[in-house]
């Protein structure tokens, strides 16, 4: 290469640093337009340099189940064993669970929210996610206390759960604290916990910091049982962030410039995907939203993480006014 030369041979560097390279661009154009640049820059989309962090939740929540069932087993095949992220939305085939635990044995966070999981289906498949240290669960309707029981006494190296529940599906029932007790009894390395919405009461909730002594984060909000004296929570946890039982109504608007798939983006993935144009490559071709009012009236700043990812467009999800 002559010497001063804007020439830079983008297509010779090692696979591990174009995945790198990679994995900031959209899902769109990691499987549109790299594939069409040059035969190397479509090998390493092909293979897991890519694909060992999977977050296709914002795509997920939006697009049809079929190109859902399509695109996850073939985005997880091409991460070759060494998947440590995974993020979707919405999964109900038992048969993209088994594909998941299945291909679980790097996995280290797995975020499943509005999934249709059953209790039975997380009994038989939590043995293979013993790597799992950051669970979300949230909004699974059809789990329940077995189903946590059999992730706390599998997944060993847990440290954050994220359980929410959605105050529609709540309003009105009568309290269970089955959930509470099973957390307390399998998960006592748990750092981070989110319990937003569930009908517990005080007693399952000091059950649950009596058997995690390394908790930092516990989020209540909507847990309007749960009763605590906020001199007693600094004295014998003073290490401990408790947000909740109170929720302020706010208005959240949702961002779109941070996300990087538009929704226009999202109909032509889905077009070209059904159009067998995402085949695989054949190499011989050419956090924090603000804004509350506190009991005053005044506007405090305050993050809320509670409410992350539901938009305008996310229908039953919309959040009522809190009691």
């Amino acid at each position: 290469m002559e010497e001063g030369s804007d020439y830079r041979p983008w297509d010779e560097l090692i696979p591990d640093a174009l995945g790198l390279i990679f994995s900031n661009l959209s899902l769109q154009e990691k499987l549109t337009v790299i594939p069409r640049v040059c035969k190397s820059w479509g090998k390493v989309v092909m293979g897991p340099y890519c694909w060992q962090e999977i977050d296709i939740e914002e795509w997920s929540k939006r697009c049809q189940p079929e190109h859902l069932d399509r695109m996850l087993p073939m985005l997880i095949t091409r991460s070759r064993g060494s998947l440590r992220k995974l993020c979707v939305s919405g999964l109900h085939s038992e048969e993209i669970f088994t594909f998941i635990a299945e291909n679980a044995g790097s996995l280290q966070t797995l975020r499943l929210r509005r999934s249709e999981m059953s209790d039975s289906m997380v009994e038989q498949f939590a043995g293979r996610l013993s790597m799992i240290t950051f669970l979300d669960v949230s909004y699974c309707g059809n789990i329940g206390a077995r189903a946590l029981e059999a992730i706390g006494k599998n997944c060993k190296l847990l440290v954050g759960l994220c359980r929410n529940l959605h105050p529609v599906d709540t309003a009105g029932k009568p309290l269970e604290d089955d959930e509470a007790y099973a957390i307390a009894s399998t998960m006592p390395k748990l750092k981070h916990l989110e319990m937003a919405y569930h009908l517990i009461s005080t007693p399952s909730v000091v059950e649950i910091l009596s058997s995690c002594p390394e908790l930092e984060f516990l989020d209540l909000r909507g847990c309007w049982d749960v009763k605590f004296d906020e001199r007693f929570l600094m004295e014998r946890f003073p290490k401990l962030k408790v947000l909740g039982p109170n929720v302020i109504d706010y208005y959240e608007k949702y961002d779109w410039d941070d996300c990087s798939d538009s929704s226009d983006a999202f109909e032509y993935l889905a077009w070209e995907f059904m159009a067998g144009e995402m085949g695989d490559f054949d190499e011989d071709d050419d956090d924090s939203y603000y804004g509350m009012w506190d009991d005053e009236g005044r506007l405090e700043e305050l993050e809320l993480r509670f409410y992350e990812g539901i938009d305008e467009d996310a229908g039953p999800y919309d959040w009522p006014p809190s009691p």
